[in-house]
C-alpha cells in the first residue's frame, strides 16, 4: 500500500489529491472528501485504511493547499468554496473519473447502477453535503455513498442510482435530529437504499482522531467497520 500526492485532471486543468493504492495496485475505486478543515492527516489516512482494505482512494484538495485547526478558520475556508463551485465540482468530477479509469470493474446490480468501475464517495461533514450533491450529479458512476455527519436535502434523489450509509451523532449542534430523520425520508421516497446509524453519546467530529473535543474511539471503529462492509458489498457484489 502506498499512498502520495498526486495531479489529476479536472475540467481540463489539474487539480491536487492524495491516492492510496491497494498492494494489488488497482481495486474498487472511493472519492474522499475532507471536512471543512482541508485536506490533513485524517482525512489521507482514510485513504490509507481504504488503501490497506483493498480500494483505490482519492481525496481531491478541495482548498488547494489550505488546511484549518480552528472553526473560524474553517468557516472562512468553506464559505469561500461557495464562490468555486464550478470548480469544487469539478475537482469531485475529475477525481471520479480518474478513478473509473484506474479502479477495477464493478458488478452492475439490480438498482441499475453503474457497473463497470463505478465508484463510491466517502465524506464527511462539509465533504459528506458534496458526496450527497453531487450522488445525483454524477449518478451514473456513482454506486455508493457514506456521510460522516452531514445532511443535503437539495438534490433530487430520484435521479440517484447509489446506495446510501450514513454515521451520525447523537448530540450534534450541526446536524440536528430533524434534519437527519428529513434526509433519511428523501432518500427512502426515492426508493434509495438507505442505513443510518446514530452513535450513543457523540458529538460532530466524532470520527476524527485529532478532535480529541470530539473523538470516540469506540464509535469511530463501528463506523469503519460498517463501512467497510458497506462498501465492499456494492462496489465488489
Amino acid at each position: 500500500m502506498t499512498g502520495r500526492m498526486i495531479e489529476f485532471d479536472a475540467n481540463g486543468s489539474s487539480a491536487p489529491g492524495y491516492l492510496a493504492t491497494p498492494d494489488a495496485a488497482t481495486g474498487p475505486g472511493v472519492v474522499v472528501l475532507h471536512a471543512w478543515w482541508g485536506l490533513t492527516e485524517p482525512f489521507r489516512q482514510v485513504c490509507d485504511r481504504l488503501a490497506a482494505a483493498g480500494f483505490l482512494a482519492l481525496a481531491p484538495d478541495l482548498y488547494r493547499g489550505k488546511t484549518a485547526t480552528q472553526v473560524g478558520e474553517a468557516e472562512t475556508l468553506s464559505a469561500a468554496l461557495d464562490q468555486e463551485s464550478e470548480r469544487v465540482s469539478g475537482d469531485i468530477r475529475g477525481a471520479a473519473h480518474y478513478l473509473r479509469q484506474h479502479g477495477a470493474p464493478s458488478p452492475t446490480d439490480g438498482r441499475g447502477a453503474v457497473g463497470r468501475s463505478a465508484v463510491a464517495l466517502v465524506g464527511f461533514s462539509l465533504g459528506g453535503a458534496y458526496a450527497l450533491d453531487m450522488s445525483v450529479t454524477l449518478a451514473e458512476e456513482i454506486a455508493a455513498v457514506v456521510i460522516f455527519y452531514a445532511t443535503y436535502t437539495g438534490p433530487d434523489y430520484h435521479r440517484a442510482k447509489a446506495a446510501y450509509l450514513g454515521h451520525f451523532a447523537e448530540h450534534d449542534p450541526f446536524e440536528p435530529t430533524e434534519s437527519v430523520a428529513e434526509l433519511e425520508q428523501a432518500l427512502k421516497t426515492a426508493g434509495r437504499p438507505a442505513t443510518f446509524h446514530t452513535y450513543p453519546g457523540t458529538t460532530h467530529w466524532f470520527f476524527e482522531a485529532n478532535r480529541p473535543d470530539a473523538y470516540d474511539a469506540a464509535a469511530a471503529a463501528l463506523a469503519w467497520e460498517r463501512t467497510v462492509a458497506f462498501l465492499n458489498a456494492e462496489l465488489r457484489g
